[in-house]
């Protein structure tokens, strides 16, 4: 245990690929900050510290907590309660934490089909189908692995988080602003902005900031990027028929994606104001379809598919059309349905 009299500082990762702890060194210098002005008593990924010894601090000793990815399982559900009881700021860093992002994918699915896929597909040699177990007897003792849990869930699912910091990961850029701020909060020169802010953003969308033209939109086809050749590097993508998300997307990231020919796919959560994202972004879309006949602007959207393999088609309320119940497209629009009334209950308490 360290006697060290900075404030401590802390980072965790759950359910993630650890692109927020690269985002994190990819501050440069500013990771000197860091160092200069914390001590750093919990970082599984950069620091040898064990959970026995987080366990053994005082009750809000740490002052700062970075925590990234979604919790999958109950160890991630251990050590988020854990962090948010030795914590005195928590923050949902990145998107994982903030909304679930690419782990969350997973909720299309039963945990046991995605364990049987991940240990029985043709890149597996399991002949013998043999699957993880909770505990297993060892001439040691019992082992134990984390158990699944039957969804992925955000952050402030679980504990109350403080402050949200989106981005998959978040631009170095931004982290190192936010880092300074809290620099000059420990130094008496500033102060933290209220409880519950989304931090490490801009005031604005994805759109504002993108260099692309924007003109006059009229789309009879929306395709897959990969469609295109070649995809004109000076266009607003959507203009192009490419789905973006800038329209509802908050800003921060400098539009990375459309700089690089691709389109924004949402990471840094909706834009402030928006309460209900997936219908702000059907709102976009739909503006721009080129038809006035019921038949026509049911197809151009409906030939896109989802990536959980559903179409687009545009169904009133989300829910499945007549007939298709139980199809997958089905379920998908039921599913972003209850999806979208979860996330506006969510922001409206």
């Amino acid at each position: 245990m360290t006697t060290n009299s900075k404030p401590k500082f802390a980072m965790y990762w759950a359910a993630s690929c650890g692109g927020c702890e690269i985002a994190v060194l990819n501050t440069h210098e500013v990771i000197l900050d860091v160092d200069a002005n914390f001590d750093v008593v919990f970082w599984p990924v950069a620091v040898d510290t064990k959970y026995k010894d987080v366990e053994a601090m005082e009750d809000g000793s740490i002052l700062l907590t970075l925590f990234n990815g979604g919790i999958r399982n109950d160890e991630n559900e251990h050590i988020a309660k854990l962090l948010r009881r030795k914590s005195k700021i928590l923050v949902a860093f990145g998107s994982c934490a903030c909304e679930g992002c690419i782990p969350g994918l997973a909720n299309l699915c039963p945990v046991g089909e995605l364990v049987h896929t991940a240990f029985n597909t043709l890149t597996t040699d399991n002949p013998h189908e043999i699957y993880p177990r909770i505990t297993f007897d060892v001439p040691e003792g019992e082992l134990h692995i984390p158990k699944l849990e039957k969804v992925l869930r955000p952050l402030d699912h679980v504990v109350d988080v403080d402050y949200y910091m989106p981005g998959c990961p978040p631009e170095s850029h931004q982290i190192a602003a936010v880092i300074d701020l809290v620099v000059k909060v420990l130094k008496g020169q500033a102060e933290l902005p209220p409880k519950g802010a989304v931090i490490g953003v801009g005031d604005s969308t994805v759109c504002d900031e993108c260099p692309r033209a924007r003109n006059v939109k009229s789309i009879n086809t929306f395709r897959r990027i990969q469609e295109i050749a070649p995809v004109d590097p000076t266009l607003c993508l959507l203009e192009q028929g490419i789905p973006c998300n800038g329209p509802a997307t908050r800003s921060g990231c400098n539009s990375r994606c459309p700089n690089a020919g691709a389109q924004c796919i949402g990471c840094y959560g909706p834009d402030e104001g928006v309460l209900d994202y997936g219908a702000r972004l059907i709102s976009a879309f739909s503006s721009v379809i080129d038809a006035r006949e019921p038949e026509e602007i049911e197809r151009i959207p409906g030939r896109h598919p989802r990536p959980g393999g559903a179409d687009l088609s545009l169904q009133p309320g989300g829910v499945a059309a007549e007939g298709e119940q139980g199809s997958m497209a089905g379920k998908m629009r039921l599913c972003a349905n209850r999806s979208v009334h979860l996330l506006h209950e969510r922001r409206m308490t």
